[in-house]
């Protein structure tokens, strides 16, 4: 349930802290007093539209908890999906920035005002009076249905298949399209791939093939720079390893009155070694330099033929080359596997709708085997609202094809004249009768935890006098399975709930602000006596009063 509403900044509200309790409360006031602020408000923390103007002080933000108690398993499998915290109370939040920036959290985490929204959707349902179309969707009556027959997990598996189902569908079909285009797509594709199959082409041998293009291309400088090294190094007298030797005979020769130059010695004869292994590799080098015309050739034609390939396949480098010869593969052995890869998608679409067949009768049954108990139950409830001999029927259809609920199609029928057959609800049902219906079957609703909260606004518009008082005891009882919240302007109402919070409008400062509060007894008594008497009380609206809340 919702267990606390905290508003600040909102409207007319600045600062506002409201606590509820579990059963049936009403709210009620004087018009324009904030009543539709507070719905506002909670439809603002439960993911609704933010509208700019909604802040009292555009300097500062605005902000919106509400906190709810509820059974943990309703909103587990939420929580665990998005990767939330599990703790009670579950806290939502919102706000706006003066810049009209919006920012929701759950348990104090940021989450979008998708992820708002639906746990908001799991946790309260606010029915206003032009709601009741809402009866008009089929979708929604199925929904209602289903509550009843509590399908909730059985809905879920066969959900889970349909959507394997729609999927497999879906790429059967991408599947058909490929081979209807499949002659000559085959072929152009596998002449591609015939001729980079033949192209031989080999891991890294691009890097390869164009080094040893730069080397025998500058062949010719490449040797004579290699032997000017070797020169400097052995093949003169003025060579680096001559000076080497000279300078370790002097050193060695000074070894006798200098024995620490000994180290100097050693490192000398080091570099000695170091510059012959330098001059044996600069040789080796040298004489794998080799060089004819014809080798030459046959690389700069395969460098040549590897470049058009690049350029005809429109990529940038060798190994996207690669990586297109083996796309290539895969795609042609794709097309010679064809018909078996249909033939087998079909034969696991086969299962998946024979599964589906088994979860979707199992749906029907229930919905069936819930069915009269719902219409009976509804009846009961709208022939106490002034219409003695309404009709209440839900019509099945089963459909030939399968949807995401199944293959039901449900229609409320209704008739609330004597002798007058039931027919499609939007066809016979005028606007105070689809209150009192919707009524009916959120009343019916709320026996199986339907929502844990549930709030009316102004649903009892167009209702007075005995009907009314049949209404409050009705969302009274609707009270004992759900925390409902209703506003009302009628006192019957107001006289069944369990708590009254009444809002007023306070003026006494510079500007005009929303307040609620809880009415005790004595001012419950008051607030219904004002509001038999159009504001001006007398002694008999007091125990008219008296007499309602006790009744």
């Amino acid at each position: 349930m919702l267990s606390s509403l905290y508003i600040s900044n909102y409207a007319l509200i600045d600062s506002l802290s409201i606590d509820f309790d579990d059963g049936f409360s009403v709210i009620t006031g004087e018009t324009g007093a904030g009543k539709s602020i507070l719905l506002g408000a909670l439809g603002f923390v439960l993911g609704e539209r933010a509208d700019s103007f909604v802040m009292l002080d555009e300097s500062r933000k605005c902000v919106v908890e509400a906190y709810f108690n509820v059974n943990i398993d309703i909103i587990r499998p939420f929580l665990e999906h998005n990767d939330l915290d599990i703790s009670m109370p579950c806290v939502l939040r919102r706000e706006l920035s003066p810049q009209k920036r919006s920012r929701a959290f759950i348990n104090d985490t940021p989450v979008t005002l998708l992820q708002l929204r639906e746990l908001g959707n799991l946790l309260v349902d606010i029915h206003s009076q032009h709601d009741s179309i809402l009866l008009f969707d089929n979708s929604f009556q199925l929904g209602l249905l289903d509550n009843a027959a509590h399908n909730t997990q059985l809905l879920e598996s066969y959900q889970s298949e349909y959507h394997d189902f729609v999927k497999s569908n879906k790429e059967l079909d991408a599947l058909m399209d490929k081979s209807r285009r499949g002659v000559a797509e085959y072929e152009f594709m596998s002449f591609q791939y015939e001729e980079l199959k033949r192209a031989d082409l080999q891991d890294n041998e691009y890097e390869e093939l164009s080094s040893r293009l730069k080397m025998m291309q500058n062949a010719e400088e490449v040797a004579q720079t290699l032997d000017n090294a070797l020169s400097l190094i052995e093949n003169s007298d003025n060579s680096v390893l001559s000076m080497l030797n000279r300078l370790a005979s002097l050193l060695n020769r000074l070894k006798t009155f200098i024995p620490d130059i000994s180290s100097l010695y050693e490192r000398v004869n080091a570099a000695n070694v170091e510059l012959k292994d330098i001059s044996y590799d600069i040789q080796r080098y040298a004489d794998d330099i080799q060089y004819d015309d014809d080798t030459l050739h046959v690389l700069e034609e395969r460098y040549d033929y590897l470049n058009r390939l690049m350029l005809k396949h429109h990529v940038n480098d060798y190994s996207a080359l690669i990586e297109k010869r083996d796309e290539l593969k895969h795609k042609v052995s794709d097309y010679e596997n064809l018909d078996d890869i249909i033939a087998a998608k079909k034969e696991d679409i086969a299962s998946k709708v024979e599964k589906l067949k088994i979860l979707s009768k199992k749906l029907h049954d229930s919905r069936m085997n819930a069915k009269e108990d719902f219409e009976k139950k509804v009846i009961g409830i709208i022939r106490q609202l002034a219409m003695p001999h309404a009709v209440f029927e839900i019509h099945c259809e089963q459909l030939d094809d399968f949807t995401s609920t199944g293959n039901d199609k449900i229609r409320f029928l209704f008739s609330a004249n004597k002798g007058v057959m039931a027919d499609d609800i939007s066809k016979v049902a005028s606007g105070g009768e689809l209150s009192r219906l919707m009524l009916a079957v959120k009343s019916v609703a709320a026996r199986n935890n339907y929502v844990p909260t549930l709030i009316f606004d102004e649903i009892d518009t167009g209702v007075s006098g005995e009907v009314a008082s049949k209404l409050g005891s009705i969302m009274r009882e609707m009270g004992e399975s759900l925390q409902l919240v209703s506003i009302t302007h009628l006192p019957q109402i107001a006289s069944k709930a369990k708590y009254h919070f009444f809002v007023y409008k306070d003026s006494t400062g510079e500007h005009s602000h929303s307040c609620i509060k809880l009415l005790s007894s004595e001012e419950r008594v008051g607030e219904i006596a004002k509001m038999l008497s159009n504001d001006k009380v007398s002694v008999e609206a007091v125990r008219a009063a008296e007499v309602l809340l006790n009744s």
